[in-house]
């Protein structure tokens, strides 16, 4: 059984996830707007990937056999002055979900719960590597800065990049 406190933190985790979701579709949005369809394709990709880490959080509660509590969705913002602006707000988000997951690894291991603790390690991987994606693109773009061809070129590239949903046993995403 999943201590009530580790339940209402992951629960408010699963919160935090899908506003990622949520923040990342605003951003497709936006880049689809500006035609840099491969921009837009690179954060469909990452919403999608943020739900599925969403649903790791809700069906870990459920093994578990704790209750899993949705509540409110906060609206992300839609705009953003450039698409270097929108890629700094990515990678100042990133930062802030690691931090959130650093929070639940130390409450997981003062809570002395072990089976929590090597759920969240899966999860402390993955932000250095969601956030090392988004400075990445970062500093493209300021190597790029206002060049046209630079831009169209890291668009390209954006456009490459799937999400495909793991099958059953499989850790990734």
């Amino acid at each position: 059984m999943i201590d009530k406190k580790i339940q209402d933190a992951f629960n408010g985790q699963i919160n935090a996830e899908i506003y990622s979701s949520y923040l990342y579709l605003s951003m497709e949005a936006y880049f689809g707007s500006i035609n840099l369809p491969g921009f837009a394709n690179w954060m469909r990709c990452q919403a999608q990937e943020e739900l599925l880490h969403a649903m790791k959080f809700f069906d870990f509660i459920n093994e578990r056999g704790g209750d899993v509590n949705l509540t409110q969705i906060d609206g992300p913002p839609t705009k953003w002055d450039s698409p270097l602006h929108a890629f700094e707000e990515a990678y100042k988000h990133e930062q802030k979900v690691t931090a959130l997951i650093n929070g639940l690894v130390d409450l997981a291991i003062a809570d002395r719960d072990h089976a929590s603790a090597n759920f969240l390690q899966w999860f402390v991987t993955e932000q250095v590597e969601e956030e090392a994606s988004a400075y990445d693109v970062v500093q493209r773009l300021k190597l790029a800065g206002d060049q046209g061809g630079g831009m169209f070129m890291i668009d390209r590239e954006l456009a490459t990049r799937t999400f495909v949903y793991p099958t059953a046993g499989t850790q990734g995403a």
